[in-house]
């Protein structure tokens, strides 16, 4: 499947490290700053390094996919999967917490935002590399005076 060659905005790169860096780092100062034991905060630590991989690499997955790139379908299955125990890790941790509703609203927007921070990240990047890699081919294929 050919994609089509739409450059990738400032303002969309921009906006998507602000929001995966925001959201990360605003995660980790609630860490840092929070009031629970070392292994609670290493569980949270732990789901957010697990959150940010997997859905960078179900995202690389599926636009493998599309853009006709070989991948299996267990690979696939297995980003879903630990992108899912990801999220259902976060949830029930929050679920079962001894903090305030507004402090686990605090957690999964911060989450979330960082979640979807990485996966525009890495879109952006690769659109930018797909677009770098056409120009390429195009000037190649000019004919030299």
């Amino acid at each position: 499947m050919k994609t089509q060659n739409i450059p990738v905005s400032p303002a969309f790169i921009a906006i998507s490290w602000i929001a995966m860096l925001g959201g990360t780092l605003v995660y980790l100062a609630g860490l840092w700053r929070a009031e629970m034991h070392l292994n609670e905060k290493g569980y949270y630590f732990a789901v957010l390094i697990l959150g940010l991989f997997t859905a960078v690499s179900l995202q690389k997955t599926v636009r493998d996919r599309l853009e006709g790139i070989p991948t299996t379908q267990l690979y696939h299955m297995v980003c879903l999967l630990a992108f899912t125990i990801a999220v259902v890790l976060l949830v029930a941790g929050l679920w079962n917490a001894t903090l305030m509703p507004s402090e686990k609203g605090f957690y999964g927007v911060s989450f979330f935002m960082a979640l979807f921070g990485a996966v525009a990240v890495q879109k952006n990047t690769r659109d930018g590399m797909h677009s770098v890699t056409e120009n390429a081919t195009e000037e190649s294929q000019e004919p030299q005076a």
